[in-house]
């Protein structure tokens, strides 16, 4: 039997029924080179013995030689390359159903493929995949294929089913809970439709309407995978503009997605008092994100002598080199530890490029517990963070050490500014700020909260830019600080803030309007002349924007305009009496 002959085409399916990628024709792997089939066997057999014969004597020297093994050179790249093509060939040739199970997976059951075998015989109709803008030609349908991958040689139809029944059959399925929502997009192929029949379905489920919420002009293929799963639509938050924000002598818009009246202009207004002042000036005091895994042993002595181990500077090195290899933007800075009793807790501190770094960090740590667990056996990993780094969590050890970017903004606002643009006085500022931020935020008993709303500027400008809107928490850790300065005439300001955790690449960052508020700050992907100088740029910008953001709201406080400038553009005019519900 010649092992080149392709196999006979599958029975028709039936009528609601899509074909399968599975039931289509598929090359055989033996057809890869127009040679014999003995010499393709011998060449490809060879390739794969030699190729991994040269790997592995290349990986084994740079064990030897402390050489991190993600460095690959031309040669190792080439290598790579053939022992992967080798492997395929013989996965296909020797396991061609095992292999295309893989690139073709048979779908899952699906319910509604059931409903025209329930309906139909066994003579019905094939039905191709689902089709946009059939034309009628004659007495027969011709479907035009979405994305035109059907071929021009499809047969043409002699029975339509329209895409609304099938779709109808779907939501039915998914309603009574035969078909997991969550499988729609990986069954249907479609994200918008996915997303479309899972409202639906919702809708008639709960007996609630979601009108109001909008499902169209969104993309949901850029989130499948990577920010959120059973998308039913989409919200809108509007996103204002303040500035030109003046910050180390370049001119800034910040985009600022909030509901909250008065917010921008408010925001708007410290940035104007910046600019008539000359502008304001940043400092990255340190960059470093944090994971900290929690181990146990069955003694203290032992959970202190991997302390002692992790924090002497002679096994800092070969701890680096394993750690690092989680990413060549993965840097580790630094290991403080902690023990509670026969528990340690490891705070590992590492740069991450232009990335927030969370995941990065992760895997370095995965891979430094792995490495400690040959010197250690009695480890026991009890979890990868634990909370010692601590993430979306107000604590003190971001609050002191940092966490993210540590960042100090300061300007100074000369006397003339602080009178006709903020309408207060420097005396009433200076005063405000000791009783309010710092001696009431001491009264609270406030952990990182020694500013009047920082946390506002830095929700405002994390949504806009894609950012983790939950690390808002511990970004938002700031102290301002005012100062009447030159005989009492001018107003030093500034703000501290140890923990601000951003990133222009990965999550939120990619989606399209995320990814232009971005652009029009000048950050937007990754620096290549200069990794991680976009996130550090990021996060001086939100620093600045905070520091606009406290001076305007301090000198509203002290002139008494806040609430009046609430009432003004906070307040909605419209009679709700006479609203429809």
């Amino acid at each position: 039997m010649d092992v080149r002959r392709r196999p006979p085409l599958p029975p028709r399916a039936f009528v609601g029924e899509p074909m399968k990628q599975h039931q289509r024709n598929h090359p055989k792997a033996s057809d890869a080179l127009p040679l014999p089939l003995y010499l393709t066997n011998g060449l490809f057999f060879t390739l794969f013995f030699s190729v991994a014969y040269f790997l592995l004597h290349r990986w084994r020297e740079k064990i030897r030689t402390s050489i991190p093994l993600h460095v690959v050179t031309l040669s190792e790249i080439a290598a790579l390359f053939s022992l992967f093509a080798s492997v395929i060939y013989l996965l296909g040739f020797f396991g061609i159903d095992f292999v295309q199970s893989f690139v073709a997976p048979r779908a899952p059951h699906d319910p509604w493929n059931d409903v025209g075998k329930a309906r139909r015989p066994r003579n019905d109709v094939v039905r191709t995949p689902r089709v946009r803008n059939d034309v009628v030609k004659g007495s027969q349908l011709v479907p035009q294929c979405e994305n035109q991958r059907c071929g021009t040689n499809s047969p043409p139809l002699s029975v339509s089913v329209r895409p609304e029944q099938e779709d109808e059959e779907i939501i039915n399925s998914v309603v009574s809970g035969a078909t997991p929502s969550h499988t729609l997009e990986s069954n249907l192929g479609d994200c918008r439709r996915a997303a479309a029949i899972r409202r639906e379905a919702l809708q008639r489920r709960t007996s609630r309407s979601l009108e109001g919420l909008p499902l169209e002009g969104f993309d949901y293929d850029s989130i499948l995978g990577q920010c959120c799963e059973m998308p039913i639509g989409y919200v809108q938050i509007p996103v204002g503009v303040a500035g030109p924000l003046l910050l180390d002598g370049e001119e800034l818009t910040i985009p600022m997605a909030t509901t909250e009246g008065c917010l921008v202009a408010s925001t708007n207004r410290g940035c104007k008092a910046i600019y008539a002042s000359g502008g304001a000036h940043s400092v990255i005091l340190k960059d470093g994100m944090t994971r900290a895994p929690v181990v146990r042993f069955n003694s203290a002595f032992r959970a202190a002598e991997l302390k002692f181990f992790l924090e002497d500077p002679e096994n800092f090195d070969s701890v680096a080199i394993v750690f690092n290899r989680s990413s060549r933007f993965a840097k580790l800075q630094d290991i403080k530890c902690a023990v509670a009793g026969k528990n340690l807790f490891m705070r590992f501190t590492c740069s991450t490029g232009d990335a927030m770094g969370m995941n990065m960090v992760s895997k370095g740590v995965q891979n430094v517990l792995d490495f400690l667990q040959s010197d250690f056996p009695d480890m026991d990993v009890i979890g990868i963070s634990g909370n010692f780094c601590s993430d979306k969590k107000p604590a003190a050890v971001n609050w002191i050490e940092g966490r993210g970017k540590s960042v100090v903004c300061e300007t100074v606002i000369n006397e003339e500014v602080v009178r006709k643009v903020l309408k207060t006085n420097v005396a009433a500022l200076v005063e405000l700020n000791m009783l309010k931020n710092l001696t009431g935020s001491a009264m609270a008993g406030a952990l990182g909260g020694f500013n009047a709303h920082a946390s506002n500027i830095v929700s405002a400008v994390y949504i806009a830019t894609g950012q983790d809107p939950a690390q808002n928490v511990e970004s938002s850790h700031c102290i301002t600080m005012m100062e009447a300065i030159n005989d009492g005439k001018d107003l030093h300001v500034s703000v501290t803030m140890p923990s601000i955790e951003v990133g222009t690449v990965g999550g939120g960052t990619q989606l399209a309007s995320q990814s232009a508020c971005l652009n029009l700050l000048g950050v937007k992907g990754a620096s290549k002349d200069s990794p991680g100088s976009n996130s550090r740029k990021l996060a001086t910008i939100v620093a600045g924007s905070v520091l606009a953001g406290e001076l305007s709201l301090m000198s509203a406080l002290a002139a008494g305009q806040l609430v009046n400038s609430h009432l003004k553009y906070n307040r909605s005019s419209k009679d709700v009496s006479k609203l429809a519900c």
